[in-house]
C-alpha cells in the first residue's frame, strides 16, 4: 500500500463505530456487575435484619449429682408381701437461669437432662415442684442443695430473668456407669409455642 493511501471516509466511519460499539459492551458489562453487587448487599441486608435472636438466653450455673441404692420393701401398697428388689441410680440437680429476651413472655413447661452412656443416652425430666421438695425429705443429707425450685409452670416475662434449682428424675445407672459417661450433660429447655433452648453446662458435675 502506497505511503500517500488514505483511509476512505466509509473505512473512518466503520473504525469509529467499531470503537463505540466496543465501549458500548463495556458501559453494559460494568452495569451488570454493578446491578449484580446492588443484589447481593439488599439479599444480605434483608437476611441480616430479618434474622431475629432467639426468645430466650440461659446459663447452667451448677450442676450436682448423687448416688442412691434403693431397696423396695418386701410388700405392695395393699400391704400383699411381694419380692423385694434393689437397685442403683443417680439423682442430678442443676440451678438453671433464664431470661426472655423477646418482647413476648415465655411459658416454660418442661426440662430434660441427657448423658452419653456406653449404652447410648439416657434422658431424664425435671420433677415437678410438688415432688422437688419431697427429695429433700427423704434425703435430708441433701439439704445444703435446697433452694428456689424452678417451678416448670413459670411464666417468664419480657426482658425477666428466672433462676433456681431442677431435681431430675434418678438415672437408673451404677456410680461406676455413670462416671464413665461421655462428654458433658446436655440441657434442653422447653417453651410453649417457642423453640427450645439447648444449654450445656460450663461448669464441673459436683457429687454430694
Amino acid at each position: 500500500m502506497s505511503l500517500l493511501h488514505q483511509d476512505s471516509p466509509e473505512e473512518i466511519d466503520d473504525a469509529a463505530r467499531g470503537e463505540e460499539l466496543t465501549k458500548g459492551s463495556s458501559h453494559v458489562v460494568l452495569a451488570g456487575i454493578a446491578a449484580a453487587v446492588l443484589v447481593i448487599i439488599a439479599i444480605a441486608a434483608y437476611v441480616i435484619t430479618g434474622q431475629k435472636p432467639p426468645p430466650a438466653t440461659g446459663e447452667i450455673v451448677a450442676v450436682w449429682a448423687h448416688p442412691k441404692h434403693t431397696v423396695t420393701p418386701g410388700f405392695d401398697a395393699a400391704g400383699a408381701p411381694m419380692p423385694q428388689e434393689s437397685y442403683d441410680s443417680m439423682l442430678v440437680f442443676a440451678q438453671v437461669k433464664l431470661h426472655n429476651q423477646s418482647d413476648k413472655p415465655l411459658f416454660l413447661y418442661e426440662i430434660v437432662t441427657n448423658a452419653m452412656l456406653e449404652d447410648g443416652i439416657h434422658a431424664s425430666k425435671a420433677v415437678p415442684k410438688s415432688e422437688y421438695e419431697h427429695v429433700f425429705v427423704a434425703y435430708p443429707e441433701l439439704a445444703a442443695l435446697h433452694g428456689k425450685a424452678l417451678s416448670l409452670d413459670t411464666t417468664i416475662a419480657p426482658g425477666q430473668t428466672e433462676e433456681g434449682t431442677v431435681v431430675f428424675h434418678p438415672f437408673r445407672v451404677t456410680k461406676q456407669e455413670w462416671d464413665a459417661r461421655k462428654g458433658d450433660l446436655g440441657f434442653t429447655i422447653k417453651f410453649q409455642y417457642q423453640p427450645s433452648l439447648v444449654l450445656a453446662p460450663h461448669v464441673a458435675v459436683i457429687e454430694r
